[in-house]
């Protein structure tokens, strides 16, 4: 580990592109890849590390963004036949989807990829590789063991008395910076009775849109909010571990499991390294890493699960899978009135 950390640096970047961009791996190395994605990168590079170290002459720059920006990019690149990413990694499953239909994506197969279930891979162009659930965040000094919400009907209980503690004190993804958050807050309007009053709840109780992962479990930790809905279990068990004050649910009615997209650019130039990288992430090491790197995480009362369950594991799980049914998500006449719907809810300021 400590050769690897010697071979990481840091790269600088303009501040309108990537987030983040760091480089793996050796100058001058015979394989080089780029890879975009929406993952950490403090989350993701030990990945990265452990696939380069038995890849001695392979380099991989990742560049951490934001889902809605690297769907732009990656689109634009398709657009022109521009060489970008050599791989891309999103967690917003709906933009790579569209993108693979747009026909912005090469093909792939191997017997890694085959072992896939037909759910978590479509037209040998998506592959997912983790499994993430959406969770609810609570913070264990300020809410009460009675009040920690279960299930999305007991947050409705939570909120509905006028003058609850936790009017103003809920949040969740803003479904129009994130494309996470879009994505689960959609796929809650498929799958949930109870999304019309989670949305008038939200709305009456002054519930707050924001962004992102760390800020939103950072505010929860330190009291600025009891509760966060549809947030990322990955991220949300790692500071669970670092901060006793954060506890995790799963709800019980029905708990979303998300699949990051990997695709491969139809320009790629190191599409070898791309395809090798895909292919360790599907394997048994590559599986190992993730489950340690909290972007594999059980709820099923596995070895190893740290998240509160209390549904039957047989009702509990709602993949969202990659598959044509996500193209709705990208539908614009749908997409705006879905988006319309939540500003009622959560009113923003008007964007120039």
């Amino acid at each position: 580990m400590k050769i690897l950390f010697l071979l990481f640096t840091w790269l600088p970047i303009p501040a309108e592109c990537a987030e983040l961009r760091a480089a793996f791996g050796p100058d001058g190395a015979e394989r080089t890849a780029t890879l975009r994605g929406t993952t950490d990168l403090d989350v993701f590079g030990p990945v990265i590390e452990a696939f380069l170290q038995t890849r001695p002459a392979t380099r991989i720059v990742y560049e951490q963004w934001g889902s809605n920006d690297l769907y732009a990019l990656t689109r634009e690149d398709c657009a022109k036949d521009r060489s970008g990413a050599d791989l891309v990694i999103s967690s917003a499953a709906h933009h790579m989807v569209e993108l693979v239909n747009r026909g912005c994506a090469s093909s792939h197969s191997s017997a890694a990829t085959a072992g896939l279930s037909p759910r978590l891979e479509w037209r040998d162009q998506l592959w997912g590789i983790t499994r993430e659930p959406a969770v609810m965040v609570y913070n264990r000094d300020l809410v009460a063991p009675q009040d920690v919400p279960r299930s999305r009907f007991d947050l409705l209980d939570l909120l509905r008395p006028a003058g609850n503690p936790f009017v103003g004190r809920v949040a969740t993804y803003d479904i129009e910076d994130s494309g996470l958050g879009f994505l689960l807050a959609f796929s809650d309007s498929l799958e949930a009775t109870t999304f019309g009053g989670l949305m008038e709840a939200f709305g009456r109780s002054g519930a707050v849109a924001t962004c992102c992962s760390a800020e939103i479990i950072d505010a929860v930790a330190s009291g600025e909010y009891l509760v966060a809905y549809n947030v990322l279990g990955s991220y949300a068990l790692q500071r669970a571990r670092e901060d006793v004050r954060l506890g995790v649910v799963a709800p019980e009615d029905y708990t979303l499991i998300l699949t990051r997209a990997a695709m491969i650019p139809a320009a790629a130039t190191g599409k070898d390294v791309a395809e090798d990288f895909i292919d360790y992430l599907l394997s048994d090491a590559g599986r190992v890493d993730l489950v340690n790197a909290d972007l594999i995480v059980p709820i099923e009362g596995e070895d190893g699960a740290q998240i509160e369950v209390s549904g039957a594991v047989a009702t509990l799980e709602r993949l969202v899978g990659l598959t044509p049914a996500l193209l709705v998500a990208m539908d614009a006449d749908k997409r705006e009135i879905f988006t319309r719907r939540w500003r009622n809810a959560f009113p923003q300021p008007a964007r120039e």
